[in-house]
């Protein structure tokens, strides 16, 4: 019962769509502007710098959070192998931004929350992911080439790292759920009209797609 109640916390706190909440205190809807993401990147382009770090900030602790918090508690309950549960706990905030029980059980792509996740339980790859996800926004100016390239290179850093097989497994999944999420911006991509960073849709245009997609 009480393994169950930490799970739906957990996925309950991914599931607050922060970017929804930001880009409605200034009077919009982010899910009508630009692409429809509720995450970081089309909250950049439609309400500028500000709001938008605001929402990574917040989506990253909503992955963080409550992996640190349950780990201490899974810890305590003496359940055995809590390295395998905290692998459910890892997946219930990304569950929770993708398939937000507020936006019915549509979401995000989840990079910031799967970075925040991934701090809590593995800080290198993390930041390697990181440091992969600016390099390539820097040169292509890009978002979603970093965001991709970021989550692919994680199972791979903890493949050399030789972390336990169900580890691997669980990232190898992620990273492809965050490559699949962003299938819209490789098709945008071939057909060269994904926007750049620093190309901005104007906060009253409501010319979007008008639903909550990823």
């Amino acid at each position: 019962m009480r393994l169950s109640l930490l799970l739906t916390a957990a996925y309950l706190l991914g599931s607050i769509p922060f970017g929804v909440l930001v880009s409605r205190a200034r009077g919009v809807d982010i899910r009508r502007l630009g692409s429809g993401n509720i995450g970081f990147s089309n909250v950049l382009r439609a309400l500028g710098p500000r709001p938008a770090a605001i929402v990574l900030l917040a989506d990253v602790a909503k992955g963080a959070l409550p992996v640190l918090a349950g780990r201490s508690l899974l810890v305590r309950w003496h359940l055995a192998d809590p390295d395998l549960w905290v692998l459910a706990l890892a997946l219930a905030p990304i569950a929770g931004h993708s398939f937000s029980v507020f936006l019915g059980f549509r979401g995000g792509r989840a990079v910031a929350t799967t970075l925040g996740v991934l701090l809590a339980v593995a800080w290198p790859a993390a930041l390697l992911g990181l440091g992969v996800w600016v390099l390539l926004v820097a040169t292509t100016r890009y978002i979603s080439v970093g965001s991709m390239a970021g989550a692919a290179v994680v199972p791979i850093y903890l493949a050399w790292a030789g972390v336990r097989w169900e580890w691997l497994a669980f990232w190898c999944a992620i990273a492809a759920l965050v490559i699949l999420r962003h299938v819209p911006n490789l098709q945008r991509l071939l057909a060269g009209t994904e926007a750049k960073i620093g190309e901005r849709v104007r906060a009253d245009d409501d010319s979007g797609p008008g639903i909550p997609r990823a």
